[in-house]
């Protein structure tokens, strides 16, 4: 199941001593452990072998194995913990019970996020990641990208309806100067997805587009946009699946901490 204290106490002794270097004992401990708890092998170790501690996907899982994954993580020294995806009535759950451990725990029902434990600091965030979306309508999936974005350490920007359709939107000074001083954007949008080829043309950073489910019904929920998207002539835009801002806020918070 890892690495029991004991063995870590070993561990850091054969180190000590010089027989493990420092270099084996780090291998050793990304490598470590894990909690069986029958329905979820629970990862204590990710933050360690990663950077970031697990997260947990809310869609399929029952209120009561969020709470008991959310719970395990926080024994293990965790002290927050990020659930996405999550249902309204899970997270009247999780906050009830939670509630009982003085723990608290906030639900952002736009986007389906639920923190649990310590909130988002905004006091020692890094670098400056932009967040831009076509419509009004691609909100909710840019507001998964941006509280996990921040929830990661980041300092997030957020330039919303901004798309093609009026696009001296994007091109004011206000916004242009956001995009340019970016070290790593978040370009959101549905329909025919043109605004990561646009602000990919523009910006001398990174650009991650999620194509979003929005549209009628020729953008096949999000597939037109998907293909547009993966189709950008405007190089360094790389795409993540169709509505997923959590996946480009993981990546946009590895590049704009590196």
């Amino acid at each position: 199941m890892g690495m029991e204290q004991t063995q870590i106490e070993e561990l850091l002794r054969s180190v000590q001593n010089g027989t493990t270097s420092i270099d084996e004992a780090v291998l050793r401990l990304k490598e470590a452990p894990f909690e069986d708890i029958g329905f979820a092998r629970v990862d204590l170790h990710r933050g360690l072998r990663q950077g970031q501690p697990e997260v947990i996907y809310g869609a399929g899982k029952t209120s009561e194995q969020i709470l008991s994954i959310t719970l395990k993580l926080m024994e293990h020294g965790q002290k927050s913990v990020l659930i996405t995806r999550m249902k309204p009535e899970a997270a009247e759950y999780l906050k009830a019970e939670l509630g009982k451990r003085n723990t608290e725990f906030t639900y952002h029902e736009d986007c389906h996020i639920g923190i649990a434990g310590d909130q988002i600091d905004k006091s020692n965030q890094v670098g400056k990641i932009v967040i831009a979306t076509g419509g009004t309508s691609d909100i909710p999936v840019a507001e998964e990208a941006a509280l996990c974005a921040e929830f990661f350490g980041n300092k997030v920007v957020r330039l919303y309806d901004v798309g093609v359709a009026g696009i001296h939107r994007l091109l004011n000074k206000e916004a242009m100067d956001e995009i340019m001083s970016a070290g790593v954007i978040i370009a959101i949008a549905g329909m025919e997805g043109a605004l990561a080829s646009v602000i990919g043309g523009l910006a001398d950073c990174p650009v991650i587009a999620v194509p979003t489910s929005v549209g009628y019904g020729a953008s096949f929920n999000g597939l037109a946009a998907l293909l547009s998207m993966l189709n950008s002539c405007a190089s360094g835009v790389s795409v993540v699946n169709i509505d997923n801002g959590f996946g480009a806020a993981y990546l946009a918070s590895m590049i704009n901490k590196k």
